[in-house]
């Protein structure tokens, strides 16, 4: 039989409902599972590591944070991952296109269709969406295990509106091919995908498998200004607006006076200075396959 590594988040708010539910739908499917609920994401990818030998993929029922930690392990051993979105942005599910039913999720990993994509790097810490310093960074320290479980989504709301409350710019060089910049900024986000912070564009033609990173600084004097620019934040199209500086790359260092924490999918990791980079097709994801026209 085709064996999978299954990864289950047992913190997750459907976590439980997702791993019953891909798993009857895979093991009908004809593939036999191999299942880890770990404690700690530290365990999940030296779990996968160690069980790579004859699995023919990943399978991780959970959300952005589950499966940034899987991401080492899926370099390392070069097996292809499945999505099941049950965390609570599953902003990389977005970006990709994945259904939002976790039946219909299962059926897109036993169709097979896969596709390859970037992963970004800071200070040598993988990331498959944003990695980001200032408003968000704050966001993820502040966000609970326990407000995401009781609240989902909305968590994201309430959390965001208690930073921005406290929020203060600081100051940053921001160094690229084009040269350096010092910005006064609320936040510096470099994304890889399209979508973070449950549903955000970090740029509206970001693709994932495109090669380069999107950065964005957030240069505004005053914090209400954030509310006339929230559509188009949604949208990914922030960078029309003068108060924020937006460009394109392969490659970014940020360097600050003091060492400021760096937020990747949600989970803080390292500090800077910071350098950013582009993995190209590191990572083999199954998808839904194209539509015949």
């Amino acid at each position: 039989m085709r064996r999978l590594l299954m990864i289950i988040n047992r913190g997750s708010r459907v976590g439980g409902e997702a791993a019953g539910v891909a798993v009857s739908r895979l093991t009908a499917a004809g593939f036999d599972l191999m299942i880890s609920a770990p404690h700690s994401p530290r365990e999940v990818a030296p779990w996968i590591e160690a069980h790579a030998d004859g699995a023919q993929a990943v399978v991780v029922a959970g959300g952005d944070g589950s499966l940034n930690a899987a991401a080492p392990a899926l370099v390392k051993t070069g097996l292809p991952l499945g999505i099941i979105p049950a965390g609570t942005a599953n902003d990389l599910a977005r970006t990709l296109g994945l259904p939002d039913t976790m039946e219909a999720a299962a059926d897109v990993i036993a169709t097979g269709h896969q596709r390859q994509i970037d992963l970004g790097d800071v200070n040598g810490h993988m990331f498959f969406n944003v990695a980001s310093l200032g408003l968000s960074a704050e966001l993820a320290r502040q966000l609970t295990r326990e407000s995401k479980r009781r609240f989902g989504r909305a968590s994201y709301a309430l959390t965001a509106l208690k930073v921005l409350l406290n929020a203060r710019p600081f100051r940053a060089m921001i160094v690229s091919d084009e040269g350096a910049a010092r910005v006064k900024t609320l936040q510096i986000a470099v994304g890889n995908g399209r979508y973070y912070g449950g549903g955000m564009a970090v740029e509206h033609s970001a693709e994932i498998d495109d090669s380069h990173l999107d950065l964005y600084s957030l240069e505004i004097g005053q914090v209400w200004k954030l509310l006339a620019m929230a559509y188009d934040f949604r949208k990914g199209r922030h960078g029309l607006w003068r108060e924020v500086r937006a460009t394109r790359g392969p490659a970014f260092e940020v360097r600050t006076r003091k060492p400021r924490p760096i937020n990747a999918d949600g989970e803080l990791v390292t500090f800077t200075p910071a350098r950013f980079s582009v993995r190209p097709k590191a990572v083999s994801v199954f998808v839904p396959a194209p539509v015949q026209s």
